[in-house]
């Protein structure tokens, strides 16, 4: 036997590989050694129950039917082709919408666990509709029992931050009209604005006046207008958007500014009253979110169409109600896997920090849950002024997103990354083998309620939700997926 001998490794500098427990590998440098440290996390956040259950979804019996569920269910969610074909009444066209009915953002909560944000929306929707006289009033009527609390997503809606519908506010309705799934309608309210707006919380005279604006002149304006222009094809302009510098999320202004240049013949044309036809253009012009509210239901439309695959192991749904985090597998609809809220890291307003903030709140994840938002900030490097970090980092994550997703959109091109379109698909099994959650752009509210935005930034959800996703769906592909004959 040749070579070097025991005592002629150990001569000279040690170079050691770490993988493993940060407190090893600080001793190794205390003796002088170079540790290079390698990014190891182990499968399903080391847990064997979990593991096992990750192994058999993989390379089990099921692992190729399951591909293939989550091939079909991508398929069906990139053909989708959501459309703006009109403005309703909450109560009217929203199904399931009663007046005795508030809607809001993520899982099922009752008054009692809700947060600062929550409250303070659910107290400025009672003072809009007219049931309560003052915020006392509000509080009391809403912990009496008397309102009725669910989830958007309940009603095939969707609400960012507090997620508030109410029944009287005006809606957009957006209908898909691909061959397959032709039909399928989900809504959204209208964009306020940011800041001290009714989403984060905020329910001043100012708030109110406003929501009054838009039920009274926004919503019978617009509505005038897409019966004029016709329905508004939401798939196209975005992919447009994501070529000008939107990601889908918190930077809507070239969605926006298409939308706003694709209605405004038609505003003018259906509207006798000039001012009117001005204070509205006036309103869309100066709102770089009012997109938002249109891109969140074009995501839920999309997703719908993915649903109903029995072995499909892809995300259908991420949400927050400012308590909780939820997701809902498309193989499973309906049914919850929840985690706490987490807190976001991001840039705050002058006068506030990460004190003042709210754990994260709102549907409009379901933007990242479709493949754009934080999925798309590669097509974005400006977000990174509002959300904090670098036009690398921008595209550093949507490259990590590659890593957990069954596919791509290619209708969502990045020209950044050579026209690949964007990371789509969430799979439960690809998040916990390879330890990358999503990465969620958000705005952040304050704790409080009747405050509003203080901040924007990044945050991911909880491992709870998708270890508890992963476990039930193992059992409900023991359950409905091929056996092992062998």
């Amino acid at each position: 036997m040749t070579g070097p001998s025991a005592g002629g490794l150990l001569e000279g500098s040690l170079e050691i590989v770490h993988v493993g427990i940060e407190a090893v590998a600080l001793a190794a440098e205390a003796t002088g050694a170079h540790v290079t440290r390698v990014d190891f996390r182990p499968p399903a956040g080391g847990d064997p129950a979990r593991i096992r259950a990750l192994s058999e979804l993989l390379s089990g019996p099921a692992a190729r039917a399951i591909d293939a569920a989550n091939a079909r269910a991508l398929a069906r969610l990139v053909a989708s082709r959501p459309h703006l074909v009109g403005i309703g009444v909450a109560r009217d066209v929203i199904p399931g919408m009663a007046d005795d009915l508030f809607l809001h953002a993520g899982p099922p909560i009752s008054w009692d666990r809700m947060c600062g944000p929550l409250r303070g929306a659910v107290i400025g929707g009672l003072l809009h509709e007219g049931r309560a006289r003052d915020v006392a009033e509000a509080s009391r009527l809403a912990a009496s029992g008397a309102i009725r609390f669910e989830p958007c997503h309940h009603h095939d809606a969707v609400g960012p931050m507090a997620g508030l519908v109410t029944p009287s506010m005006p809606v957009f309705v957006v209908e898909d009209r691909a061959a397959e799934g032709a039909g399928g309608r989900t809504y959204c309210t209208l964009n306020e604005g940011l800041g001290k707006v009714l989403r984060y919380g905020a329910f001043s005279g100012e708030v109110l006046a406003r929501l009054r604006f838009m039920q009274t002149e926004l919503a019978p304006v617009l509505a005038a207008a897409l019966a004029l222009r016709g329905p508004v094809d939401l798939k196209h302009l975005m992919a447009q958007a994501l070529q000008m510098g939107d990601e889908g999320h918190n930077r809507n202004r070239a969605a926006t500014s298409l939308l706003f240049r694709d209605l405004a013949p038609a505003i003018v044309r259906a509207t006798e009253d000039r001012e009117r036809a001005a204070r509205v253009l006036e309103f869309v012009n100066g709102n770089d979110h009012f997109f938002l509210n249109l891109s969140m239901p074009m995501a839920k439309c999309m997703l719908k169409a993915a649903e109903g695959e029995p072995l499909s192991s892809l995300v259908t749904v991420m949400a927050r109600n400012g308590t909780d985090f939820g997701l809902q597998l498309g193989s499973m609809p309906g049914h919850w896997f929840k985690g706490p809220a987490q807190m976001v890291r991001g840039l705050y307003f002058p006068g506030y920090t990460e004190a003042d903030a709210n754990p994260d709140i709102g549907d409009s994840a379901i933007t990242e849950t479709a493949g754009i938002g934080g999925f798309a900030m590669a097509a974005a490097p400006a977000i990174v002024q509002f959300v904090g970090g670098t036009a690398a980092d921008a595209i550093e994550t949507t490259r990590e997103m590659g890593q957990i997703t069954a596919g791509a959109n290619p209708g969502f091109a990045i020209p950044q990354l050579g026209f690949t379109g964007t990371p789509t698909g969430i799979d439960v099994r690809l998040v916990e083998e390879r330890g990358v959650l999503p990465s969620i752009n958000t705005g952040i509210a304050h704790r409080e309620p009747g405050v509003g935005q203080v901040g924007a930034g990044l945050v991911h959800p909880p491992w709870e939700a998708f270890h508890a996703a992963l476990l039930a769906f193992s059992e409900h592909v023991r359950a409905v997926g091929p056996k092992d004959r062998g």
